[in-house]
């Protein structure tokens, strides 16, 4: 009888108790357990493992703003000038610019005319002030570059060509990349361009309509520019023929006039009126001129050369301004200066000369202050009829008058001017537009 109580028939045996079932469950998962695991360990081995891409070195990080430098080297008439300008990067758009720092020297470069390698130490000076504001890790992605202005525009070729590749030369042991393009000699409608994109840029009109945008007169020591948005740039006349400058900046197309008068520089323009004649002191350095007071004497270095002006016996019936503003219209009639009717509807914004020359006579332009033409004439009247010179100006009788006549001359009849020096903190200097140009053709 089995366990259970059923009755087993003749020649059964009674089946004996089995633990099969109870041992082949553990063994059947380990070997599920050991199957899987050496499938896993296969699999691990075999698949490809797929990493992130590594940027390449000095790639920008386009998850978080970033920042970019660029140098720009203000070769002027008078002066060198560094600017180092630190531009906040978004993900779109066009840069903010974050910091700007800047160091000059003088004299001009054009002062080493005659011998290009004194020119080094001074670079080598401003180049040393760009190593301390740009950072090590930055400085092989920041590219330097020098434009010449007016000063070497107005000297003999193979002249500036020697003083530019003295400073080639000094640029390559440089930090900083660098190519023969790098250093060259801005012409004026380049220089008039990068002056307006600079004022434009600072107001938050560069990426607006160009309808908004607003002119820009510059008055460097070689050189003057009028650059603006005219109402239709696709009107051909006269007047426009050769002066229409089309270009395209972060993705927003750009139609400008822009004209420069090589010589209208407040410098060169001045050792006009005295008679000189740039580069080339003739009769010894010494001038006479009416603009001065009479028996005064006045020391001028210019472009290297000493020169001692003297003032004019008055002449009978006649007053210094007057005397003054005659020699002035004869020098400006002989540069065909012409009036540009679209002056009239447009604001304009006064840099360089034009700032400094009425900030030197009292004018608060220090809060951006607008300043009408008839302004410095008045003001040059009243100079003119001092018996005596300013000690610091001794010239302001006729860098007033000089620029009451060309603004006259350009069109500008009591026309009201924004004197700029600065805006948000920021310098007005081409060199800013010029390095938007550059970082701009750098990424197209």
């Amino acid at each position: 009888m089995t366990r259970n109580g059923a009755r087993l028939s003749l020649g059964q045996t009674a089946a004996r108790p089995c633990h099969w079932d109870n041992m082949k469950f553990p063994k059947l998962s380990g070997m599920f357990l050991l199957l899987t695991s050496m499938m896993v360990y296969l699999t691990c081995v075999t698949k490809p493992v797929v990493s992130k891409p590594v940027p390449p070195p000095n790639s920008p990080d386009l998850s978080k703003d970033r920042f970019q430098y660029g140098i720009m080297m203000d070769a002027g008439s008078t002066g060198t000038r560094i600017h180092v300008f630190k531009f906040q990067l978004g993900k779109n758009g066009a840069p903010t610019l974050s910091d700007a720092k800047s160091k000059a020297i003088n004299p001009g470069l054009s002062a080493y005319a005659d011998n290009p390698d004194e020119c080094s130490k001074g670079i080598q000076e401003l180049l040393d002030f760009a190593k301390t504001t740009v950072p090590e890790s930055q400085r092989k992605s920041t590219r330097l570059v020098l434009k010449a202005t007016a000063g070497l525009r107005l000297l003999p070729k193979e002249k500036a060509d020697r003083l530019l590749d003295k400073v080639r030369e000094v640029f390559k042991e440089s930090p900083f990349p660098s190519r023969k393009d790098s250093v060259s000699i801005m012409d004026g409608t380049e220089e008039g361009t990068a002056a307006w994109i600079t004022i434009n840029f600072l107001i938050d009109k560069l990426n607006g309509p160009d309808k908004s945008t607003v002119g820009v007169l510059d008055l460097g020591g070689g050189s003057m520019q009028i650059t603006f948005t005219p109402q239709d740039p696709n009107q051909k006349s006269t007047q426009t023929t050769g002066y229409i400058t089309p270009f395209q900046m972060f993705k927003h197309h750009h139609t400008l006039y822009s004209r420069s008068y090589l010589g209208l520089g407040l410098m060169s323009a001045r050792l006009a009126i005295l008679g000189g004649v740039e580069g080339q002191p003739q009769g010894g350095t010494e001038m006479v001129s009416p603009c001065l007071a009479p028996e005064s004497s006045v020391q001028w270095n210019h472009a290297g050369v000493d020169y001692t002006v003297k003032g004019q016996k008055a002449v009978p019936g006649k007053s210094i301004y007057e005397s003054c503003r005659e020699k002035v219209e004869k020098v400006l009639s002989s540069k065909n200066v012409e009036k540009v009717k679209e002056a009239k509807g447009k604001d304009f914004y006064a840099i360089s000369a034009f700032y400094h020359r009425a900030q030197q006579h009292g004018v608060n332009a220090e809060n951006n202050k607008g300043i009408k033409v008839n302004d410095y004439l008045k003001d040059a009247e009243k100079v003119c009829s001092m018996a005596k010179p300013p000690p610091k100006h001794p010239f302001l009788c006729l860098d007033l008058t000089y620029i009451s006549v060309l603004l006259q001359g350009l069109g500008f009849p009591n026309k009201e001017l924004k004197l700029v020096k600065k805006i948000k903190g920021k310098d007005t200097s081409w060199a800013l537009g010029a390095t938007l140009l550059d970082m701009n053709s750098q990424s197209t």
